[in-house]
């Protein structure tokens, strides 16, 4: 719980940069929501649980396709963002409440779907969550959740952590703790997903383009206020390290830049299932 509680902590100082940067961060990853969507297979009827929604997203996009939808989300300033955000769009069939993934406050049987963008990773106990879905799906109810694949086939995140390692010691996370590319290798959460009790598991690979349309400067500015762990390392650094090495991270990028903003090839792995007859 002690890990759990720093994790926690560490979302909740990042909140008000993802709010901050939410309608860019809805453009970059939209395919990973439309593929969540299909795999989910989501209808205009559905009920539809999102977990780990920080913000709002995938819940927001998914209220203008689906009956209902509630995000939850550990982090109270999260879900005070996303609520902001369903108020300002004008979305009465979204809520969104503080809740763990492995306790959900809700009865058994209450939801068509669940989905999950990006949070798996990040939770506790991941069996724990699925087991948890799985009790508040109907029965026959689907569920999605997407997570990265390997962090060399993802330079949104790699060419950053490459150049901050020339200058900080960044030694890799213990075995399965809370990290963004802990179910990057195939099979490890299609695995967790059938012996939490899934029926009819599967994974793909999605490939897709992040679509940044900013410049290198700006991006730079992105990735170093979204990510807690990022900022704690540039605070480490002088004021003179932390330009050359903002010198560094821009030029790396230019790689991926062209005159409409940059362009990065990403891959992640969405992971399916469903709750079988009662």
């Amino acid at each position: 719980m002690q890990q759990n509680t720093e994790v926690l902590a560490q979302w909740s100082e990042s909140a008000p940069y993802w709010e901050k940067y939410r309608d860019l961060i809805g453009g970059m990853f939209a395919p990973v929501t439309q593929a969540l969507v299909e795999d989910a297979a989501l209808t205009s009827g559905d009920v539809v649980l999102d977990v780990g929604t920080g913000p709002g997203e995938p819940a927001l996009t998914i209220a203008r396709l689906a009956g209902k939808v509630v995000g939850t989300d550990p982090v109270p300033e999260m879900v005070e963002a996303a609520r902001r955000e369903g108020h300002r769009r004008g979305l009465p069939n979204a809520r969104f409440e503080v809740a763990f993934a492995e306790s959900l406050p809700f009865p058994a049987n209450s939801f068509d779907a669940v989905v999950s963008r990006f949070g798996v990773m990040f939770f506790a106990s991941p069996a724990d969550a699925f087991r948890e879905w799985l009790r508040v799906l109907k029965p026959g109810g689907r569920i999605g959740a997407a997570v990265w694949h390997f962090a060399e086939k993802n330079p949104f995140h790699s060419v950053v952590a490459e150049v901050v390692g020339r200058y900080i010691d960044s030694p890799p996370p213990a075995a399965d703790s809370p990290d963004a590319f802990r179910f990057a290798s195939p099979g490890k959460l299609q695995t967790v997903l059938s012996e939490a009790g899934a029926a009819r598991t599967s994974e793909r690979v999605l490939r897709f383009s992040i679509q940044a349309p900013i410049s290198v400067e700006k991006f730079w500015a992105l990735r170093s206020e979204m990510s807690d762990k990022l900022r704690r390392k540039l605070a480490l650094l002088s004021e003179a390290q932390t330009a050359r090495l903002k010198g560094d991270v821009i030029d790396a990028l230019t790689a991926y830049a062209a005159a409409s903003g940059l362009s990065f090839p990403a891959e992640v792995l969405i992971v399916s299932g469903q709750k079988g007859p009662s």
